[in-house]
């Protein structure tokens, strides 16, 4: 019971301290902040398909038969339809209810509230969760394992969450969300990551069989939102240094992600 409590204790630090690390770029003054949301997203971009296509796809495919690769990549692919036609539905809701001004297009045709959808918003909260319950579930398995190895884990976990949750405030925001919301959305995103650890626990040996697949589904729906919804409000400024700019961070963005992630495999915290 004991090795519960600590995973109860780690997997709630872990999530929420990288949420809270991550929103002291909320106390930004509204100036400073509004300045650099339009960096936020590019570099949020990078951070994104990083984390798919550094982490998750790899690891979900190293974690099954050669006969399964087929049916995993066929996930991803019925993942990224799908968090298209969950969109969709998010945005026929709002329609629906009048509120369509959120989605009306530019002069260059992009849909877009405060330079991003806001379903957007909503799809980065929905791919956070599942994230960080499948991080919740590793985090079970090596407390499971050993008690120090389940701590470096917890601790790498949330260091490695760090730029990616920044990222997500940055497109929370950009995409209409409040300071409030967007924290508390955050948080509560985080706190899958409780549930996949006490899960772990009680049921290890089921969760390891699936967990290849949250991983692609995971991935799925961060390259949706990169590709889909981000790189498109990247478009509505062409200029040479806006462009440099925007290369740049996205780059940064996959670079500071694909850093810390081979760090944490050489702690052997995956």
């Amino acid at each position: 019971m004991h090795l519960l409590i600590y995973i109860i204790i780690f997997t709630a630090v872990g999530g929420v301290l990288s949420v809270l690390a991550a929103g002291i770029f909320l106390l930004l003054p509204d100036a400073q902040r509004n300045a650099v949301l339009p960096h936020g997203i590019s570099f949020s971009i990078g951070a994104l398909l990083a984390v798919a296509f550094w982490g998750l796809i790899p690891e979900a495919f190293e974690a099954v038969k050669s006969e399964q690769l087929q049916t995993l990549s066929g996930t991803i692919l019925v993942g990224i339809l799908g968090f298209f036609v969950l969109e969709k539905l998010l945005i026929w809701r709002h329609c629906h209810f009048g509120d369509c001004a959120a989605y009306d297009d530019d002069e260059h045709g992009h849909g877009h509230h405060h330079g991003v959808r806001k379903s957007a918003g909503a799809l980065i909260i929905i791919g956070d969760g599942i994230h960080n319950f499948v991080d919740g579930v590793l985090i079970g398995a090596a407390f499971l394992t050993d008690v120090q190895l389940g701590i470096v884990t917890s601790l790498a976990v949330a260091a490695h969450e760090i730029p990616q949750e920044v990222g997500d405030f940055a497109i929370l925001l950009e995409s209409g969300y409040s300071k409030g919301k967007a924290l508390c959305y955050n948080i509560l995103a985080s706190l899958t990551t409780v549930i996949g650890g006490v899960l772990a626990y009680f049921s290890l040996a089921d969760l390891h069989d699936n967990l290849p697949y949250f991983l692609a589904l995971a991935a799925s729906s961060f390259i949706y939102i990169a590709v889909a919804d981000l790189i498109p409000s990247l478009h509505k400024k062409t200029d040479t240094k806006t462009s440099l700019q925007q290369i740049a961070l996205i780059t940064a963005g996959v670079l500071l992600i694909c850093t810390l992630h081979d760090i944490a495999h050489h702690v052997d915290v995956r």
